[in-house]
């Protein structure tokens, strides 16, 4: 398991457990001894998991909705939904793998999924783009989420983005024309819509598919107009300097939640979703339920006025 370096100590003294562990199999005289020295382990783990955890700075929990082993919209699919039929292409361009989109059953129902995707291995991480979405991946959002309305479905997104991307094929294909219709067409569907930011969510590229009736947020996810990085470089000319930039930018899930720009926390496994994502996919299919439930319950003209109304408010001040 990959970890970040704040974690290392821990990681540490997990290794040692296992490998204590792996000793006592065989029996003999010495496993009553090793047994103790397994329960002294387990007990510092413990004791300096609380630590590590409990006083986390920002940059801290932006690495954490980074981490390499965090849960990524397949691991979702695999963890929430049946019978999953990935939907490809724009029908204009192409298709983006930085963007999964397709047909699934959640709880019995089927929805429409559409999520940003990134990649663990380097091959995987080249396909996706680092989870950096093209126009034509939007595009093939947006046909996704017309074909869920025509069918009466209700659309769940899941974003995990540093942002769109910015090359200049990207912008040569109209970048900015599809993130500003994809949101156009979300302000729009006349179908309940409910978005989940599981890691990064960065600027344009988040908010394309993330004009929801309900916006959810993992407890470790980041939630911001740009990156840390990006911030630091414009602003000092020093893109070192983004945990600076992280304190000023309160792109955590509460800072978003005081702010109104999502609605809930869904909170995580003490050590983060890398640890139990089974856990962590629990608690959202909790939450999820709980808004498609609400939301169902309205008519096309009153799911669009609300979502509307949810996002006139943002920026208000009182």
């Amino acid at each position: 398991m990959a970890h970040l370096d704040f974690e290392a100590p821990l990681v540490e003294l997990e290794e040692r457990i296992a490998t204590l562990k792996e000793l006592t199999d065989g029996g003999g005289p010495e496993a009553e001894a090793i047994d103790t020295q397994i329960e002294n382990l387990l007990a510092q783990a413990e004791d300096l998991q609380r630590k590590l955890y409990a006083d986390l700075d920002v940059w801290k929990k932006v690495q954490l909705s980074r981490h390499p082993d965090r849960p990524y919209l397949r691991d979702y699919l695999a963890l929430l939904f049946e019978d999953f039929v990935e939907l490809h292409g724009d029908r204009n361009f192409g298709d983006d793998p930085a963007i999964i989109s397709g047909f699934a059953r959640f709880e019995g129902e089927i929805v429409a999924v559409v999520g940003h995707q990134k990649g663990r291995t380097a091959k995987d991480k080249s396909l996706r783009n680092f989870g950096m979405a093209h126009p034509e991946g939007y595009r093939k959002a947006i046909r996704i989420m017309r074909l869920a309305e025509q069918a009466g479905r209700p659309v769940l997104t899941f974003i995990d983005t540093p942002g769109a991307y910015p090359g200049l094929g990207a912008e040569e294909r109209g970048q900015a024309e599809a993130i500003g219709r994809s949101i156009e067409v979300m302000a729009g569907l006349r179908v309940p819509i409910v978005s989940t930011v599981i890691g990064e969510g960065g600027s344009g590229g988040a908010l394309a598919i993330g004009v929801a009736n309900q916006v959810l947020m993992f407890e470790y996810a980041t939630y911001s107009v740009i990156t840390p990085e990006g911030c630091a470089s414009i602003l000092w000319r020093d893109g070192t300097r983004a945990a600076d930039a992280a304190e000023q930018l309160r792109l955590l899930a509460h800072d978003a939640k005081q702010l109104g720009v999502i609605d809930e926390v869904v909170p995580e496994p003490a050590l983060g979703a890398h640890r139990k994502p089974e856990t962590a996919a629990e608690s959202l299919r909790v939450r999820l339920r709980h808004h498609l439930d609400q939301l169902q319950g309205l008519s096309g003209d009153e799911l669009v006025a609300q979502r509307y109304q949810r996002f006139r408010a943002l920026g208000t001040w009182q």
